[in-house]
């Protein structure tokens, strides 16, 4: 009777990455600062992928998807984590769910896509001659498509099996809602829970890594047989960043979802999750446009843009107040 009680809470309390006002504080403005970022650096990315004829290729069909997933993601977790750092509330059990599911969605939707964005460099680099007929516009959106599908299946069974767990107590020591704290959580065994999400993350971490990991390899081996040493040079700088950014994000996300969850430090499960749920979302527009020009240029199209849409505005608004 006592777990049948204490499985019916309905408001959670996330106790949050620290209990130090002063050091909420210091943590509320840098996220504010990187989370804003992070809008600014992926809206326009978007923008510039969509508007700019140029960039109407597979790679950066790949990079909008991406970016488009990193605002979501961000978005899904960091307002309600600044939110909990000015003034601390409970969230709702539907609350709590919603934003579990989402943000497992845009998280194994991204695992997917940085594996088919590899595989995309390696024909480039390797079969540039038959490069626009492996990633035609059909076969891109298929791919898109598939890493969706997948982040949608992924998140819709990892949330299923955590939430028909049991649970004792109403404190999450987190700072949103995720699977592994929720099992930390679990008045019953969670010994088959476990093993589930690890068989999931199999699919959508394992294999996905694995394949990026193949196709960095077979880069590196085409870019070796390369004689000039300044277009070596120039393919490795290109994709040294590429490839440092998904290791942060793949390693992280493996080892907070596929150990044992007995075998964890809460304090150091938040600091980790940080590296994949905020940290990447902030440098993916950063690390994919480094060296770019074509974006460069269109990302300064989009700024010019902006910037003559706001003088207009404020200009035509100044006539009227004029004229009144």
């Amino acid at each position: 009777m006592k777990m049948k009680n204490e499985s019916l809470i309905t408001e959670f309390l996330l106790i949050g990455l620290s209990q130090d006002p002063t050091v909420r504080i210091f943590l509320f403005l840098l996220f504010l600062k990187v989370y804003t970022l992070t809008l600014i650096g992926n809206i326009s990315l978007t923008i510039a992928c969509i508007s700019d004829c140029r960039l109407h290729i597979p790679m950066y069909f790949l990079l909008g998807n991406l970016s488009l997933v990193d605002i979501c993601f961000a978005s899904v977790i960091v307002p309600h984590m600044l939110a909990q750092l000015i003034v601390r509330s409970r969230i709702s059990f539907t609350s709590c769910a919603t934003q579990m599911f989402t943000a497992l969605l845009f998280g194994g939707t991204e695992c997917v896509l940085l594996a088919i964005m590899a595989y995309d460099r390696y024909v480039a680099i390797s079969f540039p001659l038959h490069y626009t007929v492996t990633m035609r516009k059909s076969i891109c959106i298929t791919l898109a498509s598939c890493c969706w599908l997948c982040g949608g299946v992924i998140a819709f069974s990892v949330t299923f099996v955590t939430l028909r767990l049991p649970v004792c107590g109403s404190k999450i020591n987190h700072f949103y809602c995720e699977s592994p704290s929720f099992l930390k959580m679990a008045c019953v065994d969670t010994y088959v829970t476990e093993k589930i999400i690890f068989c999931l993350g199999i699919f959508v971490l394992l294999i996905p890594s694995f394949f990026t990991v193949i196709s960095y390899i077979r880069i590196i081996i085409t870019v070796m047989r390369i004689r000039s040493s300044k277009a070596r040079l120039k393919v490795f700088s290109t994709c040294t960043p590429h490839l440092i950014i998904v290791t942060i994000f793949y390693s992280t996300t493996i080892y907070m979802y596929m150990k044992p969850v007995s075998k964890s430090s809460e304090d150091w499960d938040k600091m980790i999750s940080v590296f994949y749920t905020v940290t990447p979302s902030m440098l993916n527009p950063i690390i994919y446009s480094l060296r770019n020009k074509d974006v460069k240029m269109a990302l300064q199209k989009v700024f010019l843009r902006a910037q003559f849409e706001f003088r207009s505005f404020f200009c035509s608004a100044a006539v009227q107040k004029t004229s009144v």
